[in-house]
């Protein structure tokens, strides 16, 4: 019984331990992050480095918000607010598609059904680098060439197909008494979906939903490609190019990476509950 008792709090300790490290070397990087952003540049450039600086500032942040004459920051505040847009429609258009789609393939029966999944999957696993030629002499005769319309139909690409693949399992989980029940009441499919499906899948719903979102916010392939103006550039472009373009300020790139990971990490927060909801539990089961 004490060599139990012993080895259960060695165990302890160990997994205690374990959890430090863990989250040491998880958060280390965001950490100097923020504080590169409050540090001024004298301080990121001496040699050794000041891991802890002797002066702090804000500024970066107010540029960013209040101060256009700031090349830098009038860049970053536009770039924000075109990818806020394009991953507001991406997300939403594909949980309205990807749940109607996803809804037919769980519930419904027809031709070709298994072989249309594939392809949709397929879709979704090609590599970007294959089709990006296509795609620009497509989108360059369609005009769509920097424009956030031609980053929401590409975002849509990936976007969809996840979400068909992910909902198609939680919908395929829910008791088939449930759809007879809202078919004897004279549901059609529609209001089935509506009344029964969502509402029971609603946490894999709001889980799919966030994922789909951080799949648009930090995409930078399409983005770096086919935008070439503050028409459409996103924030991770915007970024990128603050140590290309402009001359290399750590600081303002540090500050630009804390901002873009505020919504991400917000909407994490905020719907904490359900995305574990989400990923443990697909509705009720049979």
């Amino acid at each position: 019984m004490i060599n139990t008792v012993k080895k259960s709090k060695r165990l302890a300790l160990v997994q205690f331990i374990s959890a430090i490290i863990i989250t040491f070397f998880t958060l280390a990087p965001f950490i100097w992050l923020f504080i590169s952003s409050i540090s001024y540049r004298k301080d990121l450039t001496t040699v050794p480095l000041q891991i802890i600086p002797k002066e702090v500032t804000f500024q970066r942040y107010q540029d960013i918000f209040t101060n256009p004459a700031n090349d830098m920051a009038y860049t970053f505040k536009v770039a924000m607010s075109n990818s806020l847009v394009v991953v507001f429609f991406v997300t939403v258009v594909a949980l309205i598609v990807g749940s109607l789609a996803s809804y037919a393939f769980a519930r419904l029966r027809f031709r070709f059904k298994n072989q249309l999944m594939y392809l949709i999957l397929f879709t979704y696993m090609l590599p970007p680098v294959v089709i990006v030629i296509p795609l620009y002499l497509f989108l360059s005769n369609m005009q769509l060439i920097d424009s956030k319309t031609a980053l929401i139909l590409l975002y849509l690409s990936m976007a969809i197909p996840f979400v068909i693949w992910v909902m198609q399992s939680y919908f395929s989980s829910v008791a088939k008494s449930f759809e007879d029940s809202a078919a004897i009441d004279g549901c059609n499919r529609l209001q089935t979906l509506w009344y029964i499906f969502l509402p029971i899948a609603r946490p894999g719903i709001i889980a799919t939903g966030i994922l789909a979102f951080l799949i648009a916010w930090d995409e930078f392939f399409y983005a770096v490609i086919f935008t070439s103006t503050l028409n459409a550039k996103t924030i991770s472009v915007a970024i990128a190019e603050f140590s290309g373009k402009n001359t290399i300020d750590y600081g303002m790139i540090a500050t630009g990476g804390i901002i873009a990971a505020l919504p991400p990490l917000l909407i994490t927060f905020i719907f904490q509950k359900y995305i574990v909801q989400g990923m443990t539990a697909g509705g009720v089961k049979e």
